[in-house]
């Protein structure tokens, strides 16, 4: 419900996060509420918010153990926020901390908050290991047994393969397809070759490697654990290297997605602080750039066949028809590069006239986009890709982005996720 007169503008304050890490090295011996509680503190220290109630605190993690059913919660216990202070958990894959700060900023814009949190976490180290649904019944049957012999019986039924556990998977459960192998046929499809994935895989090496050497991250990261930057980001990497290396997800010789031009697995946490402006005058704080459009959308990737990772496509045609902008209308594009292929496949599918017109419902094609203002402090593929907390990560690079440069007006933000899923934003100076 709408408290107040009218609508109001949804500032973006700025935002932390941990270095994101290569799964199984820095972080492997901690979970999500270890890495979400300090980027939390990190948060709260950098904008003087300890013993403070915020109006929410939202955020989520997509691999998640059954313990951290309330894991948001747990970690504003932990950040230094005034108790009082909710928090809520959500998930939409990898667009789980871009949709947050989309559902922190409707609260904002509505009057019912005046400001909040938005953050994400993923620990690939630290996976929730579940065993089969036969050795859960036998459990459950033995512990529901009312006399000795009851809940000892179930036990002669043990067998070993009750005890093989089940891994987490990047499987789609409709299509029985990874991501990656998901990727490869919306590659096939589009045409995209391998030098081209290769050429943006490196470009966003280069990038985030230029981005921490000039001190850009300075002031978005902080060392947690004895890290102090991302460890993902090859500055020595080469077009060369990218291409010695090997397809890993289509085997049969026609395959060309690499480890090089697809995202590794990774852990981490990123936060973001948006507020009210009158909240953020109060609190002396500048504000770096407003949240203005935010859309999500979904294809039908099973019945259709459409591509996996292109829901994207129709969440920004959809965001740019209501904004009253073209696609040529921003300073900066941040497009999540989950695989080299599919930020290539959007670019592509944008710039043609029969897709737009045929699957968008546009009457022309969207068209190109100056590559020049592409992620330009690097992409997912070089900086890591824990999956709930990459939307947080981008809005706050964006943000920053945009708070530099004078001339800048707004950024277009764009994240595929798991499930056929797109989230997109736009962000305004």
């Amino acid at each position: 419900m709408l408290v107040g007169s009218a609508v109001r503008r949804v500032a973006i304050l700025g935002g932390i996060r941990i270095p994101f890490a290569r799964a199984n090295g820095a972080y492997a011996r901690f979970g999500n509420q270890d890495l979400l509680t300090a980027t939390f503190r990190g948060l709260i220290d950098r904008f003087g918010l300890a013993g403070q109630r915020l109006g929410d605190v939202i955020a989520g993690a997509v691999i998640k153990h059954s313990k951290d059913y309330n894991l948001v919660r747990e970690c504003v216990l932990g950040s230094g926020l005034d108790p009082h202070t909710p928090g809520l958990d959500v998930q939409r894959a990898c667009g789980t901390s871009a949709e947050a700060a989309i559902l922190v900023g409707n609260k904002i814009a509505l009057g019912q908050i005046e400001a909040g949190i938005a953050g994400g976490v993923d620990s690939i180290s630290d996976p929730p290991i579940v065993y089969p649904h036969a050795y859960q019944q036998l459990l459950l049957s033995s512990y529901s047994g009312r006399s000795f012999w009851q809940r000892m019986k179930p036990w002669l039924s043990l067998r070993p393969r009750h005890l093989k556990p089940i891994l987490p998977g990047v499987i789609e459960p409709r299509s029985c397809l990874s991501m990656g192998q998901s990727c490869e046929l919306m590659v096939k499809s589009w045409k995209i070759s391998r030098e081209d994935q290769d050429e943006l895989a490196f470009q966003s090496h280069r990038h985030a490697a230029e981005a921490w050497t000039e001190g850009f991250f300075d002031d978005l990261v902080i060392e947690y654990r004895g890290l102090k930057s991302d460890n993902n980001i090859r500055s020595d990497t080469s077009r060369e290297k990218l291409s010695k290396l090997r397809p890993t997800f289509d085997l049969s010789g026609s395959g060309t997605l690499t480890a090089g031009n697809s995202t590794p697995l990774t852990d981490g946490a990123a936060a973001v602080l948006l507020a009210s402006e009158e909240w953020a005058a109060a609190h002396k704080l500048p504000v770096l750039a407003y949240l203005r459009y935010g859309k999500q959308w979904a294809v039908d990737f099973v019945g259709a066949k459409e591509g996996l990772l292109m829901a994207p496509t129709y969440a920004v045609a959809a965001m740019l028809r209501e904004a009253g902008l073209g696609l040529q209308d921003f300073d900066y594009y941040e497009i999540h590069e989950a695989f080299a292929g599919q930020v290539l496949c959007t670019l592509a599918a944008w710039e043609s006239a029969e897709y737009c017109r045929d699957v968008l419902g546009e009457k022309k094609a969207l068209g190109s986009i100056d590559r020049a203002k592409l992620n330009v402090k690097g992409g997912s593929v070089a900086i890591g890709h824990p999956f709930a907390a990459t939307g947080a990560r981008i809005v706050a690079t964006l943000a920053k982005l945009l708070s530099n440069d004078a001339n800048a007006k707004r950024g277009l933000i764009s994240v595929c996720t798991a499930g056929g899923m797109g989230v997109a934003a736009i962000l305004e100076r």
